[in-house]
């Protein structure tokens, strides 16, 4: 650890950002410190920071604390974890005066010593997982969720709050939740031993979430198509849209099947590409279906085909362009 600064206590009343890899899992892990911190009854807001990518590219998730329900950017980042050596130099000149970097110390970054009113914090989150994992997959994987039970050490989260919320995700499948307890408990356990905790930069339980659910837009979304009747949903996977059609399947699953027989009334449809996907919903509101297909920028533009085909036709269809920060 380089100890650089000396940071005000800051109880829940504070920014995290995430610097990482797209399709690495990272969501998963952002969205459990984010869950857990409101199950403290502690007011969170969280927000995606990412171009229409694919795979490798960067990704950045930021999760205020705000003890008084304040939903606006800070313009501070008084906690950054860099997961990412494509962006360090980015992320290392965010960190506000005072604040903490956690980077995964299992190689040496020469670049991240170069601010000298921060604390640097470094714990070696690819070595324990390497040593403790089998499998190159699910050793990324694992990684994420190691930073999460670090995290938890380093803010005070309840631990057994993260783990209640791994239970309840993976409930049904035994081995990921041991796999998830585990990388949670390896990260917790290493900060607790090496590194000085909790940080200035704590949460507090307290009663501020009373009558208030913790929501993202697409998981929103995709209850709207339920409510407003859709029972087609067609689309190809692009972030930031999946997660709107993963919302969306699963509602259908609570409340699109028949208690008795068993029927289901809705069908969600993978496409192969987003020319396919729309034209799969034209086709189906041409039908009489409410139909709609989730996607991104790039994805509107490879849809013009059919777009203009479902315009002169006056076939109505809904997209959903989930949109890129």
């Amino acid at each position: 650890m380089q100890n650089r600064s000396t940071a005000q206590e800051r109880l829940n009343d504070f920014t995290l950002k995430f610097a990482n890899v797209n399709g690495t899992g990272s969501a998963s892990a952002n969205m459990l410190i984010m869950k857990a911190i409101f199950r403290m009854g502690v007011p969170v807001m969280g927000k995606n920071y990412f171009p229409s990518n694919i795979q490798g590219l960067p990704t950045w998730y930021e999760i205020r604390v705000s003890k008084d329900g304040h939903l606006a950017r800070t313009g501070r980042v008084e906690l950054m974890l860099a997961m990412n050596i494509e962006t360090y130099a980015k992320d290392v000149k965010e960190v506000s005066p005072g604040g903490f970097l956690l980077y995964d110390s299992t190689w040496p970054r020469s670049m991240l010593l170069e601010r000298h009113d921060i604390t640097v914090l470094g714990v070696p989150f690819a070595r324990l997982c390497n040593e403790n994992f089998e499998g190159v997959r699910n050793r990324i994987l694992m990684k994420n969720i190691c930073y999460a039970g670090a995290l938890a050490a380093l803010i005070d989260l309840d631990p057994e709050v993260i783990r209640t919320l791994v239970s309840e995700q993976y409930g049904k499948k035994p081995k990921l939740v041991d796999a998830n307890m585990k990388a949670i408990d390896l990260g917790f356990r290493y900060v607790r031993e090496h590194l000085p905790c909790p940080l200035p930069l704590k949460v507090a339980r307290r009663d501020g979430n009373q009558g208030h659910i913790l929501i993202d837009g697409n998981t929103a979304a995709g209850l709207g198509c339920v409510y407003a009747g859709a029972t087609v949903g067609a689309w190809y996977p692009i972030t930031p849209s999946t997660s709107l059609m993963d919302a969306y399947r699963g509602f259908c699953e609570r409340y699109r099947v028949d208690p008795e027989t068993q029927e289901r009334n809705y069908v969600v449809l993978q496409a192969e590409d987003e020319l396919a996907a729309i034209g799969m919903v034209i086709g189906a509101s041409w039908n009489g279906a409410r139909a709609f297909t989730p996607t991104s920028g790039p994805g509107i533009s490879l849809m013009n085909e059919f777009v203009g085909l479902a315009y002169y036709a006056e076939v109505p269809a809904v997209i959903r362009q989930s949109r890129s920060s």
